[in-house]
């Protein structure tokens, strides 16, 4: 969580005050609602769905999406393991495609993994950067796969100068503590495709939705059973007033990240990016020589580089639950012993090329409130560790 206050100390009193908590009211606050009206005109999309966290709403976009059992869902190596948790929900497959150059999905890999069963893809904007969205959409338009954009990672980022999340069929982003905006825990669908708002509006409250007020006046889509991902209005409430403050977030976070790159280029490369306008800049990525000197400038700079083959459940080696097959707890449950879905094989080494990127890349995460001084700082502390 990078800014919070009393504007949002405010926001939860007054929800509070109203006594009004749930999402669907009567009352003259109605956060959810505004929220989700305010993240829609920001966002340039239709249907935006505030829920309780990124990964509810990938999973209630792929069920939007009519993804289930037989269906093959492409994600990246690099991506936490709530991405390809979210196809198992849906009782799909993941299929590991490799990253590039960028650590982000690689299109080359991508169109090398389509098969008649791949029903969708997923590129994931990792620490704040963007996918190629124009060669992943491409692709995707060729072969009648869908795109879910996994932006948990990168609110308010975009490519071409359109926000992340909103350039595939659906997408996904999360309030996490860890993102660039937060209210601990939530996270919201983005679509303009009515099935796909419909179905995952339906999906995220348990067909509640047709009991509580008129949402599903106008649907097409009749009930089904789902799951309990509907959030409240202390969470809407904090998320409107974090939504004011994430351009100067993101102004604070590019001009920061500019500054160290400019201290410390003549030392490092970088991590080449598919849009440098476009990134959230939370992150600023290292690219060295060898995995032994990624390690040596780590341990070095005192300056908290963290070497991303490192991150644990961001790797998919370390996606214990997806490479043992365990999706469900019960057997029955398990989308992995579906005899449509018995045909996908994983291993610790079906993608190389990724590990070895993930081997010499170092991240550093960046702060909006670094002053000068503290840039100066930390660029000295990493000229030092290269010498």
């Amino acid at each position: 969580m990078f800014r919070i206050g009393q504007e949002e100390i405010n926001a939860v009193a007054r929800v509070i005050e109203s006594k009004q908590l749930f999402k669907v009211n009567s009352g003259s606050l109605q956060e959810s609602k505004n929220f989700e009206k305010e993240l829609g005109e920001k966002f340039d999309v239709k249907y935006p769905i505030l829920m309780t966290s990124g990964h509810a709403a990938l999973v209630s976009a792929l069920i939007g999406m009519g993804i289930g059992p037989g269906d093959e869902v492409i994600v990246p190596a690099y991506t936490y393991i709530a991405t390809p948790m979210s196809v198992v929900a849906a009782g799909a497959m993941p299929i590991v495609c490799e990253i590039d150059e960028t650590l982000m999905l690689d299109p080359i890999d991508f169109e090398n993994k389509i098969t008649p069963r791949t029903k969708a893809v997923m590129p994931v904007h990792m620490q704040g950067y963007p996918c190629d969205m124009g060669k992943i959409t491409e692709i995707a338009k060729k072969h009648n796969i869908m795109v879910l954009e996994d932006a948990c990672q990168a609110v308010g980022g975009s490519f071409k100068g359109k926000r992340l999340g909103t350039i595939g069929d659906a997408g996904a982003l999360s309030f996490n503590y860890f993102k660039v905006i937060s209210a601990g825990e939530g996270g919201a669908l983005l679509t303009d495709d009515r099935t796909i708002f419909e179905r995952g509006l339906i999906y995220h409250d348990s067909s509640a939705i047709a009991y509580f007020g008129n949402q599903m006046e106008e649907f097409s889509t009749q009930p089904f059973c789902g799951a309990e991902y509907r959030t409240n209005e202390i969470t809407a409430a904090i998320m409107r007033e974090q939504l004011k403050k994430l351009d100067g977030i993101l102004f604070d976070l590019r001009k920061n990240k500019k500054l160290l790159m400019e201290e410390i280029a003549p030392y490092f490369d970088f991590v080449p990016s598919n849009d440098k306008d476009g990134e959230c800049s939370t992150t600023l990525t290292l690219k060295f020589k060898s995995e032994e000197e990624a390690k040596r400038v780590s341990e070095k700079s005192e300056v908290g580089i963290t070497i991303p083959i490192n991150t644990g459940k961001h790797v998919y080696t370390e996606w214990t639950p997806i490479l043992e097959k365990k999706g469900a707890l019960h057997p029955l449950m398990n989308p992995f012993n579906m005899e449509e879905n018995k045909h996908v094989v994983y291993s610790k080494d079906m993608c190389k090329k990724s590990l070895e990127l993930l081997k010499t890349a170092g991240h550093i995460f960046i702060k909006p409130d670094w002053t000068k001084e503290d840039i100066k700082d930390i660029a000295k502390k990493l000229i030092d560790a290269v010498k």
